[in-house]
């Protein structure tokens, strides 16, 4: 299966062919991230919609037959809900302004955003997607969509109730927390999907939780890039900058010092054992 199709240089991934056949071939699409709005890359394959995560050891390539692939990143594609990638261009699209409700919009004027042609390809799955949080109106043959503030909270109320339910079975530090942690927890892992504004403070409210909770957890946790996996563009950016060439160095340096501290010359080895058994 061409999974490298549309990719400049090759890469090794691991995704899931939902496709009976295997004949199918998965195309890449540059979307926006739904938080942070950053283009990112997805993989779109017989009607599922995959994000991309990586992992990456400090040293490492890939032996691919007689090929040495000198990427040795370990890219990952999962099933992700099309709702949450959809969901701020529909929000943009209804241009609400104060208390109304926003317009009717068509589905092919909403999908169609300015540098990312690659939502256009996600027509199908959309029109069959959205309807669980829009109002939606037919004239005639064509159909009109627009975005329900109140579907949108009960369906995040829904996810987080599959999540509160999901991550206990997972690991046994998750089953041990109390309900509260739990749904902080859940909450947490909708919110990097997720605008602050509106969503995750309407889904705050709702549950009666303390958004500036959820910052303050994020400022102590985050971590470097470089650190861990996570979504990511198709071409992360090489990890050959003049910082990481200066925290190699010192490492080296580091470990040359501990080897001309801790070895010994082999020659004086053996004439200290001449001279004992003399």
């Amino acid at each position: 299966m061409g999974w490298w199709e549309g990719a400049n240089e090759t890469r090794v991934l691991i995704a899931l062919d939902p496709s009976t056949s295997g004949n199918h071939v998965g195309k890449f699409l540059s979307l926006r991230h739904p938080r942070t709005g950053n283009t990112t890359c997805y993989l779109y394959n017989d009607g599922v919609l995959q994000e991309l995560h990586w992992f990456k050891q400090s040293y490492g390539s890939w032996f691919l037959g007689d090929y040495v692939c000198e990427d040795g990143r370990l890219y990952t594609a999962t099933p992700v809900d099309p709702v949450f990638i959809l969901l701020p261009i529909f929000e943009e699209a209804r241009m609400k302004k104060g208390n109304e409700p926003g317009k009717f919009r068509q589905l092919d004027e909403i999908i169609y955003v300015n540098g990312c042609p690659g939502y256009e390809s996600l027509s199908s799955i959309a029109e069959r997607a959205m309807q669980v949080v829009c109002d939606l109106k037919e004239v005639g043959c064509t159909k009109f969509f627009r975005l329900n503030d109140v579907k949108v909270l009960k369906w995040l109320c829904f996810k987080v109730h599959q999540l509160k339910q999901t991550l206990p079975t997972l690991d046994k530090n998750y089953a041990a927390r109390d309900e509260k942690d739990t749904l902080f927890d859940a909450v947490s892992i909708m919110r990097e999907y997720l605008k602050d504004e509106p969503w995750v403070n309407l889904l705050c409210n709702k549950l009666k939780l303390n958004l500036q909770d959820f910052t303050n957890a994020q400022d102590i946790e985050t971590l470097p890039p470089s650190m861990g996996s996570g979504p990511a563009s198709f071409n992360p950016v090489q990890e050959n900058n003049g910082t990481d060439k200066k925290a190699a160095r010192t490492t080296r340096s580091n470990k040359k010092a501990k080897v001309e501290k801790d070895s010994q010359n082999i020659k004086d080895m053996f004439s200290r054992a001449t001279r004992k058994r003399g």
